[in-house]
Order: structure tokens, then sequence, then C-alpha cells
């Protein structure tokens, strides 16, 4: 066997072992994207337990070791999460990143969200007109792409050259425009620029509300219980399942400045809604969990220390999750530094050391078989491999 034969088969005994060979060129790979808008507290869900600086730093939001649910040394998870994303990690479906992030210093909700949405470089000229999943679906095409915003406006993430259709889910029930006015609104603009996008919008609305007629006359028998994002979670699911491969869906609520609470209270509740969702996702999804990768992202993390209203303000690095059947999970991964005063970002945050392009760019290449170019392309950075996949 030649030398650069053996040498990749070597590298990828890990991989066969683990049972988690990722078949890159499929067609049917998906895609989540997870936006948590508002900038959660990091260090409440990735709970630092070997840092004393932790403790002396939140007197009174720090999540106690012994509530914490053990992942390494280091770490542990937000006790609200025990019954729905620990059993994911423990099963080596789920991996967290922190310190992850953009270079965006601003601070700001807006213009962080825009940044990390846009996906290039914030230096020289930023075209405010194509989202990183835009440009992902432009390189993949549409058969292996396939991509939809469960969002009330088009997310500035999928603006760009590939037509992207949005639909929020949470009002599933009660559409804002019935059959008859669709109709009379289409034939409105027959002869104008805007006939065929039109009707192709309503057209994308019917086919939804097809695949989700079960469902409403379930819910009209009140079979379903479910509420909130994992309602919402479970209908995307089955969208996924069946037509769509890259899916984009933000969830609010995150700007914790006051009450924000530890192993209970306001932020708990949020990362139980959120587990639940995520959870609920994962069982809707059935055989295709294993073909699904969902990245959880927010725009920066929190202040590492309390402020005087028992909550944090905006801060810098935070801690990305990715969630799969094929994802090597059960790690707490990237690039890390032990977290004390000395290794704050401008002696307040958390610092950026797993660059949020580069770490995406990774996953991509790995999920989708792309070469650096088409990275380069995506991106404008190379990618970083960090072995999530």
């Amino acid at each position: 066997m030649k030398r650069r034969a053996l040498l990749q088969s070597l590298a990828l005994l890990p991989e066969l072992s683990s049972g988690r060979l990722w078949a890159a060129p499929a067609t049917d790979t998906r895609l989540l994207l997870v936006f948590l808008r508002g900038g959660y507290d990091a260090a409440s869900l990735l709970v630092p337990v070997a840092s004393p600086f932790y403790y002396q730093s939140r007197p009174n939001i720090a999540i106690p070791a012994q509530a914490a649910l053990p992942l390494d040394a280091d770490w542990g998870l937000h006790p609200a999460l025990r019954e729905t994303i620990y059993p994911l990690f423990s099963a080596g479906q789920a991996a967290f990143v922190p310190f992850a992030g953009t270079e965006d210093l601003s601070r700001s909700h807006f213009e962080t969200q825009d940044s990390i949405e846009l996906g290039q470089s914030l230096s020289g000229r930023r075209d405010f007109r194509s989202g990183f999943l835009n440009r992902l679906a432009s390189t993949l095409g549409a058969d292996r792409a396939a991509p939809i915003a469960f969002t009330d406006q088009l997310p500035l993430i999928l603006q760009g050259g590939a037509q992207v259709p949005n639909m929020a889910l949470r009002t599933i029930a009660k559409p804002a425009i019935d059959a008859r006015q669709s109709k009379l609104i289409a034939a409105m603009y027959d002869g104008t620029p805007l006939a065929q996008t039109v009707r192709e919008g309503f057209a994308v609305r019917d086919d939804v509300m097809k695949e989700m007629i079960g469902e409403m006359e379930a819910a009209n028998r009140n079979a379903i219980t479910a509420k909130g994002f994992e309602l919402e979670a479970r209908r995307i699911a089955r969208l996924m399942k069946d037509k769509y491969r890259i899916g984009f869906i933000d969830v609010g609520g995150w700007d914790t400045h006051v009450g924000q609470g530890a192993a209970a209270g306001y932020l708990a509740s949020r990362f139980d809604e959120l587990g639940r969702g995520l959870s609920g996702f994962a069982q809707e999804m059935g055989g295709d969990w294993n073909k699904t990768v969902v990245v959880v992202v927010s725009e920066f993390g929190r202040t590492f220390r309390e402020n005087g209203n028992r909550g944090t303000d905006h801060g810098h690095g935070t801690v990305y999750w990715v969630l799969g059947g094929a994802v090597a999970g059960g790690k707490v991964r990237g690039e890390q530094q032990r977290i004390e005063q000395a290794t704050l970002f401008q002696n307040r945050d958390y610092p950026v050391l797993n660059e949020y392009r580069a770490l995406l760019g990774g996953l991509f290449s790995r999920m989708y078989g792309l070469n650096e170019g088409q990275i380069q392309q995506i991106f404008g950075t190379p990618a970083a491999d960090l072995g999530i996949i």
C-alpha cells in the first residue's frame, strides 16, 4: 500500500470505530441553524465548574457545581437540560464549543447579528444582500440545498442570489390570508414582472399547509399538548424530513439584564423550553436524525461578572451547540483556556478563540464534501476542522 493511501486509511480509523463515518456527498443531508437572538448567557449554559473565579464573579446567579450536569473535569451543563440535551450529549450526539463567536466588538444586538448572518470579513467592503446560508445554498445547488426560513420575514442570513421561501409556523393554523384572498392577490399581479414570484410564494404557503393538515386536525381534537418552541420545532422536523434540506429558525428572549436567575428562574425556563424543542426535533426526525446537524448560535455571550440587577450585560465570546445523530459529540470541543480574571477579554467577557466562520466552514466541509475554494466563496476564510463531524 502506498504511504499516502495508508495515512488516509489510518485517519479514518477513529470515525470507523465510532460508527460515525459521515457520507459527505449525500444529497439528503439536513442542516438546521437555530439563532438565539438577544445574546444568551453562555456561562450559565456551559458552567465552568472548575473555576473559582466563576463563583466569585457571580455570587447570586452562578450555577452550583453540585447542580450542574457533569460533562468533563472543567465543564457542567445547566440542570434545566437534564431530560433533553444531556441525554443527547451522553449518547455522543451533542457537542459544545465555548469561546466561540465573531470578531465584531460593537456589542450591539443588531450590528452583531448582521455580522454573523452575513458571514463576511469585517474588514473591507461587505455585501449586505448576501447571507452565508444563501451562499451555501448557491454552492450546493437547488437539489441538495432546498432551503427555507421558518420566520415571518426572510432573514439576512438567507438573502442573496438563491431563491429562498420563508414561512413562520407558530400561527400555521390561522393563516392571515385565506385561499380566496390568495387567488385575488395573485390575479392583481397577473401580467406584471412580479406575477411569478407572488404565485410561487402562495404555492409554498399552500404546500406547507398541506403538510400540516393532519396535525391541525389532531389539534382540533385536543390531541396535541406541546406548546411554544417544541411544537414549532416538531413542525420544522416534519417539513425537513420530507422536502427541505437547509432550515433556519430564530428564538428570542435571551437579553437577561435583570433577574436572570440561576439553576431556576427566567433563564432556566428559557433553556428548558429550548431543550424540549431541540429534543422534540430530534425525536420527530426519526431515522433521518443520523443525517441531520443542528447548530445553535447567538450574536454574543454576556459579561462574565453579574451586574447590580442580578443579570448580565452584553458580552463577546459565547458557546455554540452542535447536535445530530452523526455528530462526534459527548465532548466540549475547540480551543479553550483557563477561566480567570487574567484571561477575560477586556477584563469583562469570554474571548473568542474559535472564530465562527472557520468553525462553520469546517462543519460544512465535512457535511457536504466542500473543498477549500468553496468554503472561501462562502466565508472568505479557511475552514477549521474541530473534529465535531
